[in-house]
């Protein structure tokens, strides 16, 4: 029964078609000859699977070298030692000056002479008074020697005086002149002689007076305390010598000069006296020098400390001139690395190291560093390839292309 059904349906759909092809073929035609192009088009080829090639990484060789660790230094030219000469005499005028700024000048040499007149006349008035103690000593004496006389007198008519009053021959009242007469005269010889010790005592005073006006006379003359070289001059001819005003020479002590420089805090552990720098001076060139001393303090402002560096007695070093250069803190020989292939994170310093092409980190112990080198103390053997710019876009176990710096990246593929 179902058959006979379906039977019925397909004849029918058949028969409608046929009825009505001459209806819709107009409008059937266009997408029946669409239909035939798509079909007679070829088919399109399978594409291949597209694959990307690793990067193309630079590395370089562990290698071994030489070490000469350096820190950077800055500052200006000081003298070693600055003499600061100031007039030991006030109150007298500049009368000439024996020297300029630049001049080298031995120790006593005289630097400048002042006015000395006034010193002149008192130490005429000196030369008086000096006469007059030398005569009052002189009459002290002679008063002195009276004065003995007239004890020794006395005392004989006294003693004379003592046994004829026993006798009853002298009367009461002579023997008390007598007696009166001998203290009298011992009383005067004590005079005279304390007359002496203030006659040589007035000596002495003018004496130190003097040797006061003597030594002021000797210093109207300055002379230069030591060995050096004249680097400023503020006495003026004419102008008043004082001591609270500023110093008349200032001499570098034996013409030594050296450097004031600076180094930042974390660098100051390693400068120690005695290591040798090179500085480059302002104008000048380079020069040698030598660790003399190295501040204890850093300033709490700028995070610097001082270091002074010897550079010696140089005619071309002038004071204030600016300088730079390194000192030499350290040497040694080791494996060297690239200090652009060294990372820090929490664990400390690593480098990226590759082994059949592929990325593998490894911590190392670094040491000295110097010209844009590292030490490896440990971590690495000479031969090693690392990644020669360590950075975050590579992780352990990534493929890369290896380039040496002197390959080109088309040779390597």
């Amino acid at each position: 029964m179902k058959k006979l059904v379906i039977s019925l349906v397909i004849l029918g759909v058949l028969g409608a078609a046929v009825y009505f092809a001459p209806v819709l073929a107009p409008h059937i035609a266009p997408y029946t000859e669409a239909l035939k192009d798509l079909k007679d088009q070829p088919k399109p080829a399978k594409q291949e699977v597209a694959t990307t090639a690793p990067p193309a990484v630079t590395v370089v060789e562990v290698t071994e070298s030489d070490f000469a660790e350096k820190v950077a230094v800055s500052g200006s030219l000081v003298p070693r030692d600055e003499i600061l000469v100031a007039p030991e005499v006030e109150g007298f005028r500049v009368l000439e000056l024996k020297v300029d700024e630049g001049d080298r000048v031995k120790k006593g040499d005289v630097l400048a002479t002042l006015v000395q007149e006034s010193l002149d006349a008192q130490l005429a008035q000196n030369d008086a008074a000096l006469a007059r103690a030398d005569a009052a000593i002189s009459q002290a004496k002679s008063q002195i020697v009276e004065a003995t006389a007239r004890v020794q007198e006395a005392k004989a008519a006294f003693d004379r005086a003592k046994p004829l009053k026993t006798s009853g021959y002298l009367s009461e009242s002579t023997y008390d002149q007598r007696e009166a007469a001998a203290k009298s005269a011992d009383a005067q010889l004590v005079a005279a002689q304390d007359g002496l010790t203030l006659a040589k005592a007035e000596k002495a005073q003018v004496e130190a007076q003097r040797r006061e006006l003597a030594w002021r006379r000797s210093n109207t003359s300055v002379t230069a305390p030591a060995d050096g070289l004249v680097s400023r001059r503020n006495a003026r001819i004419g102008g008043m010598a004082s001591v609270a005003s500023e110093p008349m020479f200032r001499i570098i002590a034996r013409g030594e000069v050296e450097l004031d420089a600076e180094v930042i805090e974390t660098q100051l552990g390693k400068v120690a006296a005695g290591q040798k720098a090179s500085i480059k001076v302002a104008g000048n060139g380079d020069v040698t020098g030598k660790v003399r001393l190295v501040s204890p303090e850093v300033d709490a402002t700028t995070r610097l400390g001082r270091v002074r560096i010897f550079l010696g007695d140089d005619p071309k070093l002038h004071i204030g001139s600016f300088a730079r250069g390194t000192i030499d803190t350290a040497q040694g020989h080791g494996l060297a690395v690239p200090s652009s292939a060294v990372s820090f994170d929490v664990e400390g310093a690593f480098v990226q190291v590759v082994n059949d092409n592929r990325v593998e980190r490894r911590s190392i112990k670094t040491g000295l560093v110097a010209d844009g080198r590292v030490e490896v103390r440990e971590g690495l053997k000479q031969g090693d390839i690392i990644v020669a710019k360590a950075g975050t876009f590579l992780r352990d176990g990534d493929t890369i292309r290896p380039v040496l710096p002197d390959t080109k990246i088309s040779e390597a593929r």
